[in-house]
C-alpha cells in the first residue's frame, strides 16, 4: 500500500488548487483525477469565469476574494500564465436587485471602490447595453474575468513543481477509515495517507450522501453569439464583464470577445429559468434549440446586438446548496477527511483560496480564515 501524507480526489478547479497548495507546504501529496484534466466532464471548463469583488451573494466573501486575487497572481508568478483578466465589472438590474443592492452592500461594507450609474449612463459608456430607464448598475473596475482551463493547468504545474504525485485516468472506487488515516481504493490501486481532501465536484450528491448535505446537480448551459455589429468594440480593453438582473431569480451574464473577430461572445443564464436538475451521467450534453431561444430573449431585451449568429454552446454543472453557500471543513464523523462541495455556480474564483483554505484544515484542523458560514453541520436553509 503507497503511503502518503495527503490524498487529493478530485483534480478540478478546487481540487487542483488544494493539491498545489498542500504540496507547496512540503507535504507528500498525491492526486486522483478519473479523467485527464482539464477536461469537459464537470464544472471547471467554458474558458472564462467571472471575477469580482463587490460580491452581491454576502459581504463575507469580500475578504476570502481579496486573498485569492494575491494568489491568482502569485499562480500566474510561479507558472507564468496569464490568468486573471481584470477588465471591469458592470452589475445592472433594479436599484433594489440582490445583484445591484447585494454589490452595493459588499463595496460600501469593506470600502470597494465602485460607481453607481444610471441607465442614461451605462447607455452612454457601453452604447450597446439597452437597459430600461429604472434600470441602474454598479461598476467595479477591478472586476473581470480568471480563465478556467488555464487556471487548472496552472494548479496542476505548480503542484507538480512543488512535488506532488498527480494520477490522471484513475477512479476512484472507494475510500475509509484507516486508524486516525484513511485508505482510498482506486481501479488500480489502494492508498494510504494521513488526510483526504475530497473536491467531487458534480459528483458531491453520490460521493457525500453519508453526510445527508442537500446538494443538487443543475445544467448549465454557456452559449458563443456573434454581435451583429462584429466583435470590434467588444474586447476587453473596451468591454466589461457583465451580470444582469432581468427580475428576481433570472441573473444573465456575460464576457467581452475574447477569441478574435469569429469568436463570438460567451453568454449564460446564472440559473436556467427552468431549472434542470441531473447527475454528470444523466445530464443532457448537447445543445438544444430551447436552450438558445431562452438566452436570445433575454440578449433582445437589454444587448440587441448581440442577438446574432449562434457559434457554439457548451454544458457544465452547478452544484447547489438550499442556501447556495460553500460546504468547507472536516467530515463530521470522520476528522480526517476535509470536504468541499457546493459551490454554487459561483465558486471558481476563489479556487486559490478554497486550495489554501484547505491546505489549511488537513495540515492544522482549522484554517487562518473565516469559513464557518461553510460548515457542513449547518442548518441548510433555501
Amino acid at each position: 500500500m503507497s503511503s502518503f501524507d495527503h490524498i487529493v480526489l478530485g483534480l478540478g478547479g478546487m481540487g487542483s488548487a488544494a493539491a498545489h497548495h498542500l504540496a507547496a507546504r512540503g507535504h507528500r501529496v498525491l492526486g486522483l483525477e478519473q479523467f485527464s484534466p482539464p477536461h469537459d466532464r464537470g464544472s471547471s471548463h467554458g474558458e472564462t469565469r467571472v471575477v469580482r469583488q463587490a460580491y452581491f451573494e454576502h459581504p463575507a466573501y469580500v475578504p476570502l476574494l481579496r486573498r485569492a486575487y494575491q494568489l491568482w497572481r502569485d499562480l500566474e508568478g510561479i507558472t507564468g500564465t496569464p490568468l486573471l483578466h481584470l477588465c471591469g465589472g458592470l452589475m445592472m438590474g433594479a436599484a433594489d436587485s440582490a445583484v445591484v443592492a447585494g454589490s452595493l452592500r459588499s463595496a460600501l461594507e469593506h470600502g470597494l471602490p465602485h460607481e453607481l450609474l444610471d441607465a442614461a449612463e451605462i447607455r452612454r459608456r457601453w452604447p450597446a447595453f439597452r437597459p430600461d430607464d429604472e434600470a441602474v448598475g454598479l461598476f467595479e473596475k477591478s472586476a473581470g474575468f480568471v480563465c478556467c482551463e488555464d487556471a487548472v493547468r496552472a494548479h496542476l504545474t505548480a503542484a507538480e513543481q512543488a512535488g506532488a504525485s498527480l494520477h490522471y485516468n484513475e477512479p476512484v472506487l472507494s475510500w475509509k477509515p484507516d486508524g486516525d488515516g484513511v485508505a482510498v481504493t482506486t481501479a488500480q490501486n489502494t492508498y494510504h495517507a494521513a488526510r483526504l481532501v475530497i473536491t467531487p465536484g458534480p459528483w458531491a450528491p453520490a460521493v457525500l450522501r453519508d453526510l445527508g448535505i442537500p446538494i443538487s446537480v443543475e445544467r448549465q448551459v454557456l452559449l458563443w453569439f456573434q454581435p451583429r455589429d462584429g466583435t470590434r468594440n467588444y474586447g476587453p480593453e473596451h468591454f466589461p464583464i457583465y451580470i444582469w438582473q432581468e427580475r428576481p431569480g433570472v441573473e444573465s451574464y456575460g464576457f467581452p470577445a475574447l477569441n478574435g473577430p469569429e469568436g463570438g461572445m460567451k453568454v449564460a443564464f446564472f440559473h436556467s429559468p427552468v431549472r434542470e436538475i441531473v447527475t454528470p451521467e444523466t445530464v443532457d450534453r448537447t445543445i438544444r434549440q430551447d436552450d438558445i431561444t431562452a438566452l436570445r430573449a433575454t440578449l433582445r431585451r437589454f444587448f440587441p446586438n448581440l442577438d446574432g449568429t449562434f457559434l457554439r454552446g457548451s454544458v457544465c454543472m452547478y452544484s447547489m446548496t438550499p442556501d447556495q453557500h460553500f460546504v468547507i471543513g472536516p467530515h463530521p464523523r470522520h476528522p480526517q477527511v476535509i470536504v468541499a462541495a457546493g459551490f454554487s455556480g459561483h465558486g471558481f474564483k476563489f479556487c486559490p483560496v478554497i486550495g489554501e483554505i484547505l491546505a489549511d484544515l488537513a495540515c492544522d484542523g482549522r484554517s487562518r480564515h473565516e469559513i464557518a458560514m461553510f460548515d457542513p453541520r449547518r442548518t441548510f436553509a433555501g
